[in-house]
């Protein structure tokens, strides 16, 4: 498994955009990776669910990209968006930042994190989950927090054929 150095995240290649909208994701070199962040920066946002379906993401999400872009806060070599539910109807979504960024919660992440790349439908996202926690009990580890990186909006993931997502436990 190879490390990156602190708060360095594997390339997002952006080059193929055919949509307008999300780059295609292009997996090399994210799955089976040990990230390590030390107060890495994001911006922290939360959406609403029902039964874990997310209810205003769209709405969410624009606003926090727009205030990214408008901050000159994102590096789009070097973003992620971290979500995890929190509960049946609230979701936690982290976006990695550069700098502070006006009208936006800002946290932090500590700690180190193993990748790995899953392909399919996003009602699976339970399964990837537990997933996760084996993947960190099998090398010896307790497993924390477990994010997933969705790399694509459904409505992209449809055109380019393929749905990547990343997960991410905490080890």
């Amino acid at each position: 498994m190879q490390t990156l150095e602190t708060n360095a995240l594997p390339r997002f290649d952006t080059s193929v955009n055919t949509t307008g909208c999300c780059a295609k994701f292009n997996p090399v070199g994210w799955d089976n990776r040990m990230l390590h962040f030390r107060d890495k920066p994001f911006v922290r946002a939360l959406t609403k669910s029902a039964l874990h379906v997310p209810l205003n993401m769209g709405r969410v999400f624009t606003r926090v990209l727009r205030h990214l872009e408008d901050g000159g806060a994102c590096d789009p070599e070097q973003m992620i968006v971290l979500s995890r539910d929190l509960t049946a109807w609230e979701a936690e979504h982290l976006f990695a930042v550069t700098r502070k960024v006006d009208g936006e919660d800002m946290t932090t992440l500590t700690g180190d994190f193993i990748t790995r790349v899953f392909e399919g439908p996003y009602h699976k996202a339970k399964d990837w989950v537990h997933d996760m926690q084996v993947t960190a009990r099998a090398i010896g580890r307790q497993p924390g927090a477990v994010y997933m990186f969705y790399t694509t909006c459904p409505r992209c993931a449809k055109v380019y054929g393929q749905n990547y997502v990343v997960g991410l436990v905490q080890v």
